[in-house]
């Protein structure tokens, strides 16, 4: 499949009569009224970082031959955004070290100059950012998620096993010449970086960049203690209350993060707490993984194997109909919990494999 760049996009003159497009599929809404419109695709399970709540240190990645091909990918997200997807984030792993990646944000870029999609956007260690960031712009990239959990050398090393801070803080740098809106992640860990996250959010904020903090979820084994790594946000919020003044906003961006405004700063806040509150009741998002699969809930492990159905037949009817049967699967909410007995992840998978 050949892929459209946005200068074939434009339409022709409009002709004196203009015959109506016939309908399209219908929107995607699971059991429970909820329309999907948020689609996030693992592009790859692949990473150049080893960050100590994500993954192992001595991974073993899927075979190449087992991944989507990048048409592959443009064809399913397509599909997804002829039933209402609306938003679409490229995930990993670390989604800029995938081979030809670009190519495949050039292609998706034809859904924002058709008006069918909103917003696609990019959640990134940031080490590849300065290579990428004013490509990504010229593709329709507006806004994108850097992972940094601390701004010292020696903990930001310690946390990825091998990242280079000045590396990540250039990639953002080039990200912010470029026009693109940055937020910065931020994994709350007990005892690494617990008592340094007020000093990334001031730094944020002075840079322009909001923070969201995120509690460390309990995805696949990674030669770590969950229980040692735990620090519910409950706890973060708190002492960060003690030296600023936090305002309830109803600011969204579409996750699962809530915010607040921090007076002293100016800036906004994001909490994501998957285990000591739980945000499924608004849930509008599905995961698709670099082989085809779609995750339905990010907790569960019920999964639907688009990879066959996309390669069986040219026709996307099969594809369609494979959408409806999973979506109606779609539970209410997720199953988080760190298991205090067998200190095992509530989910086997790697959030690599999933997406961030």
């Amino acid at each position: 499949m050949a892929f459209e760049t946005a200068s074939t996009l434009a339409e022709p003159p409009a002709s004196p009569v203009r015959a109506e497009a016939p309908p399209g599929p219908p929107a995607l809404v699971d059991p429970f009224g909820r329309a999907i419109t948020y689609l996030r695709v693992s592009v790859t399970d692949r990473c150049d970082l080893r960050c100590v709540y994500c993954m192992s240190e001595h991974m073993t990645f899927l075979p190449r031959a087992d991944l989507l091909s990048l048409e592959e990918l443009d064809r399913l997200c397509s599909a997804f955004v002829a039933r209402g997807t609306r938003k679409l984030r490229i995930t990993g792993g670390e989604p800029l070290v995938r081979r030809g990646i670009m190519t495949l944000f050039r292609a998706l870029s034809r859904h924002l100059v058709t008006g069918a999609l909103d917003e696609m956007t990019v959640t990134t260690n940031g080490s590849q950012l300065e290579k990428y960031a004013a490509e990504l712009a010229a593709c329709g990239v507006r806004r994108i998620n850097v992972s940094l959990d601390t701004l010292d050398p020696k903990t930001f090393r310690d946390i990825t096993r091998w990242g280079d801070l000045a590396q990540v803080k250039a990639g953002i740098a080039a990200a912010q010449r470029a026009g693109l809106k940055v937020k910065i992640n931020a994994v709350a860990l007990k005892g690494v970086n617990e008592h340094a996250l007020a000093d990334l959010m001031v730094w944020a904020h002075g840079e322009g960049m909001d923070l969201t903090i995120i509690e460390v979820m309990p995805l696949g084994e990674i030669g770590e203690d969950r229980l040692d790594q735990y620090l519910p946000l409950s706890t973060v919020r708190a002492r960060l209350a003690e030296r600023f003044t936090l305002t309830e906003t109803d600011y969204r961006t579409g996750g699962p993060a809530r915010y607040v405004r921090v007076a002293e700063t100016g800036g906004r806040l994001g909490f994501i707490t998957p285990l000591t509150h739980n945000f499924c009741e608004s849930c509008n998002r599905v995961r698709l993984t670099c082989t085809g699969t779609l995750f339905m809930c990010l907790g569960q492990e019920d999964a639907a194997d688009l990879r066959a159905v996309l390669r069986a037949s040219p026709d996307d009817a099969q594809l369609h109909a494979a959408l409806d049967e999973a979506i109606r699967r779609k539970p209410k909410g997720h199953d988080f919990v760190i298991d205090r007995t067998t200190k095992r992840p509530a989910v086997a998978r790697h959030m690599s494999v999933t997406g961030g």
